[in-house]
């Protein structure tokens, strides 16, 4: 609906770079795990101690437990908890997404189209095709509307690390890992009791900007000069206890959160809604509170004063300062992981989650959106009967040309100021519940068995809207004649005389404060929709090291490793909207939305195998090749293979070269293949409507425009027009093709630096993807291809693409769930740390991340005329949203000998140009840092305890501002992207963390 490798570096212990240099072997292993973390101490310095006993350890992106010598064959990133805490944010997601590989989707700043909840999104290619999991497991759905998983309900508290690995995983983990995958891996011997607790807010001060001197000529309200707003309050309850015997554990959690919202009146840059067609200036809607009345043929406009029309004076209704910027949030945690060996040959383990997450999406108020009265046909337009229009006074009866016995055509834009705001309250209540075994058979066979079970609850209720049935009926008005009635004499609603709505309500929109709550009270309606998602998963494997039975290269210490397994996965949906919502009856929703039930299953084997070559020869140090398939079978009809190839050659200490190949695999998800066809809305620009369109009489005959028609179509006028969207049973998979290279260098020469460098290229072809339909119209127009210009149904009346609201009668683009051309994106990931110490002072480390995207093209279409758009460095068209070609974070932290530790970051996101014409607005590049620390204090003696304290966002940076931004998809909000940019301002935080 249109709604790197990098490496880690661990410095706890003050004295660690007066050691000797530090082997080749023990650098293979910090990069195993990771770029660059902050130290804590003597925290950090246990988990250094911990890892370096570890024999084996698997690493995201295969089953098979490796030498942590050793480092993957694959690009892997790694955040540790300690850069959870000393970024001090309470939604996870904010600091994935300041990780340059990652473009943010969905978040807590959208508003109009929300969803509630918040996913990641590897490489741009959108959350369906990033895999998200917690232990190496599979999370569970997050929302009907997007199925990827929740990120809300990852317990951050709880969190040791994230590893996130590069290009397709899908032989390792099976359908969705196509640009990667996103592993979550809780702490697992936790002991103790430990409370965190956090307090974060955002500061701004307002500017002196284009914006506010709009505001001031359009008379609209300015925003405060300085702002403390956003509140959140953070708090989580860990608990853990060994069993006496030491062979097991549990670890349990309690989380609460509580995040205040930010409206859009709250910043200078975001207190008027700016233009969409030129970029700036306050526009608005041209629905207004006192009504736009008007036949669209350029012969009146009106707006009412007192009992009179009066001709409009073309200024609009300011519907952002109501506007949610930051959606108000309440989040409850709870969960356990747990362990226990009953000896070598058999360890249960067990994980459970649940998430109950509540968040509300406010918009402007609702109103008549140019569609009433309705029409007999739904392709003509809105009609007034004169003969039912009592409550108009003599001028407006005569100044619209009304008659008895006569209809006028009449669209009426009135705003619903009186009801207050819409608001739609999203609840998503998650369980993911796990039980597995695992343990060794013999000396060369171990075994990992698991059930996987998960359910995602949505309840949505949307209130606040006008029903477009009771707006026609409360429109149409006569004086009761009717003998012995109680209204004898008065103005009722035609529907009250012919009986088919005893209980309508007149709206008086046609006099100066004519509305009353008993009109609001009949027209307004409540919507509700409810959703169940499940999955059920079960697997199983054996990992075998051939080595023991002889299978080995000659010049190779080491055996061969192999995996054999098979696993099975059923998923379910059931998705009721209420009548109202699948009637289409709310007149600010746009069409109907259709209920959704259906389910899939696969049945999966997987091979894989890591094969060292050749080990301690000359020139060889280490030479090994990662090899995996698998096969699956969904009760769809579709079979599907996946592979990779996968290698590292080290021919000398410190230097390190790996690469591959992988096939990734996607069958469609369960909203592609099931959703029913409804109606719904785009945004954006018909090219062919207004007085002045931008495409050509010839260009706009292709799609359907007739010489009379062209330069008399009447534009939305709130920028949004039809579409016919929903699910297809015959989509085939997508593939795509990965291929990775890349160097880890580890000089001995210079101790504690790391240093790496990957390419990376992810094409997948046979996308599954909605394609824009304003791309559809505008490459209509463009080309003539009937491919695009057979899905665009204008109204044969006067070839508008918004009038009414009927599924398949009204205009609309018909774009549904198809297989399009190609996603094909490419680019390098840079990592680099450094530690040093300095003396007495302490230690620093230095940590870099950067990405550059080389390419981000698409090919959103087959048609004989299809051209590849290339977004990378660009934003809107038809490459929505913005992709900067270069991001980096660099970071500075400071482990002093006074039990305190300074972090500073600076972050740099690349500008981009506006897809379809560069020179309409630009986002220039942003610079923000980043100031954090930790102290341990020596005089608190109740256990360990730390206090944090930050600022994100020093220098109060405005994010890059431009009505353009309204119409990215539903990620643009406020004048600006949200979530890709720093939009709130400063955001302090301070926190303070015991344990016992």
């Amino acid at each position: 609906m249109f709604r790197i490798n990098n490496n880690l570096k661990i410095w706890g212990e003050l004295n660690m770079f007066k050691m000797k240099p530090l082997p080749y072997a023990v650098h293979s292993a910090l990069s195993t795990l990771a770029i660059a973390t902050v130290a804590t101490g003597t925290p950090g310095m246990a988990q250094a101690q911990q890892a370096s006993k570890l024999e084996e350890v698997v690493v995201t992106g295969s089953r098979i437990a490796t030498d942590p010598n050793v480092v993957t064959s694959s690009p892997v990133t790694t955040i540790r908890a300690e850069e959870v805490s000393m970024r001090g944010v309470t939604r996870v997601e904010d600091l994935i997404n300041t990780l340059p590989s990652v473009l943010p989707e969905f978040t807590g700043y959208e508003s109009n189209g929300a969803v509630g909840s918040a996913t990641i999104d590897l490489r741009g290619l959108t959350s369906d095709r990033t895999l998200v999991l917690t232990n190496g497991h599979r999370m569970g759905f997050g929302d009907v509307f997007q199925l990827a998983p929740d990120i809300n309900q990852v317990p951050g508290a709880l969190i040791d690390r994230v590893e996130v690995l590069t290009g397709g995983a899908s032989a390792t983990y099976g359908s969705d890992a196509m640009a990667g995958v996103v592993n979550f891996i809780m702490k697992r011997d936790f002991e103790g009791v430990q409370v965190d607790y956090q307090y974060s807010a955002f500061q701004h001060d307002q500017g002196k900007d284009a914006v506010q001197a709009d505001l001031a000529a359009s008379g609209f309200e300015q925003a405060p000069d300085s702002v403390w707003d956003g509140g959140t309050h953070n708090i989580n309850l860990t608990f853990g206890v060994n069993s006496p015997d030491g062979r097991g554990n549990i670890t349990g959690y309690l989380g609460y959160r509580s995040i205040n919202a930010v409206k859009q009146s709250e910043r200078d840059f975001s207190a008027c809604a700016l233009s969409s067609r030129s970029g700036t200036g306050c526009s608005g809607s041209a629905t207004r509170p006192d009504g736009t009345f008007t036949p669209f043929d350029g012969s009146y406009y009106y707006t009412v004063a007192g009992d009179q029309f009066v001709p409009w004076d073309y200024t609009y209704y300011n519907y952002g300062p109501l506007n949610f910027f930051q959606r108000p949030d309440e989040r409850y945690t709870a969960g356990m992981f747990g362990h226990y060996e009953i000896n070598e040959h058999l360890e249960g383990y067990t994980e459970f989650q649940f998430m109950d997450d509540r968040t509300n999406a406010q918009i402007a108020p609702s109103g008549d959106f140019f569609t009433a009265p309705l029409p007999t046909d739904p392709l003509q337009p809105p009609m007034l009967d004169c003969d039912r229009a009592a409550l108009l006074s003599a001028q407006e009866y005569a100044a619209i040309g009304c008659a008895p016995g006569t209809a006028v055509p009449m669209y009426i834009g009135r705003r619903n100021v009186e009801g207050g705001p819409r608001n739609d309250d999203i609840r998503h209540t998650s369980y993911r519940i796990l039980i597995g075994a695992r343990g060794e058979i013999n000396d060369t066979w171990s075994y990992d068995a698991f059930a996987n079970f998960s359910k995602m609850i949505l309840s949505e209720r949307y209130n606040n809207d006008l029903s477009t049935t009771r707006i026609n009926r409360a429109l149409q008005t006569v004086v009761d004649t009717r003998a012995g009635s109680a209204t004898l004499g008065q103005i009722v609603c035609y529907s009250v005389i012919d009986q088919s709505d005893p209980n309508c309500v007149p709206w008086d929109i046609w006099h100066s404060g004519g509305v009353t709550q008993d009109q609001i009270d009949y027209l307004s309606i409540s919507l509700f929709e409810r959703a169940e998602m499940s999955q059920q998963q079960y697997s199983g494997y054996v990992t075998g090291d051939l080595g023991n039975y002889g299978f080995k290269f000659p010049m190779a210490d080491d055996g061969v490793k192999v995996v054999l397994g098979g696993e099975y996965r059923d998923e379910k949906m059931d998705f009721q909207p209420d009548e109202n919502y699948q009637a289409g009856d709310a007149s600010g929703q746009g069409g109907g939305i259709a209920a959704v039930e259906g389910g899939l299953d696969v049945t999966e084997f997987f091979f894989e195998a890591k094969i060292p070559i050749a080990q301690n020869q000359d020139w060889i140090e280490s030479l090994s090749l990662d090899i995996g398939y698998r096969y699956s079978d969904y009760s769809v009809g579709v079979s599907t293979d996946t592979y990779k190839f996968m290698g590292e050659w080290t021919p000398v200490s410190g230097i390190k070269i790996r690469g591959g190949y992988n096939r990734a695999v996607r069958v469609a998800n369960l909203r592609e293949f099931f959703e029913p066809y409804n109606l719904q809305l785009w945004s954006g620009d018909d090219p062919c409507a207004g007085g002045t369109p931008t495409q050509t009489a010839a260009e706009c005959a292709n799609s359907g425009v007739t010489a009379a028609q062209y330069g008399n179509i009447p534009p939305s006028p709130a920028g949004q027009y039809n579409t016919i969207g929903g699910g297809d049973t015959t989509l085939q998979p997508e593939k795509s093709n990965s291929f990775t290279v890349g160097a880890v260098l580890t000089p001995e020469q210079i101790p504690g630096l790391t240093l790496s460098v990957d390419y990376w290229s992810i094409r997948i072809n046979n996308a599954i993807h909605q394609v824009e339909p304003e791309y559809i119209v505008r490459t209509c127009g463009e080309t003539g291809d009937p491919y695009y210009c057979d899905n665009v149904h204008r109204s044969p009346v006067n070839g508008n693409l918004w009038i009414g609201s009927t599924l398949f009668v009204s205009p609309y683009v018909f774009s549904p769930q198809v297989n399009i051309g190609y996603f094909d994106t490419s680019g390098i990931d840079i990592a680099a740390n450094y530690g040093m110490d300095v003396g007495s002072y302490g230690s620093l480390s230095f940590a870099f991340r950067g990405t550059w995207t080389e390419k981000a093209d698409q090919l959103l279409a087959k048609g004989a005329t299809a051209t590849v758009d290339h977004c990378a460095g660009t934003y809107g068209g038809s490459c929505q949203r913005a992709t900067p070609d270069w991001s980096h974070n660099f970071s500075t932290t400071w482990v002093t000998p006074w039990n305190l530790v300074v972090d500073g970051t600076w972050r740099y996101i690349g500008g981009v140009d506006h897809f379809q014409r560069p020179d309409r607005y630009s986002a220039s590049a942003q610079h923000y840092f980043d100031l954090s620390a930790e102290y341990t204090p020596t005089f608190i003696d109740i256990g360990e305890t730390t206090l944090r304290l930050g600022i994100n966002n020093v220098l109060d940076n405005d994010p890059p501002v431009s009505g353009f931004f309204q119409n990215v998809s539903v990620f643009g909000n406020g004048n600006t992207i949200p979530g890709l940019w720093d939009t709130l301002g400063r955001y302090f935080f301070f926190g303070i963390t015991q344990k016992f």
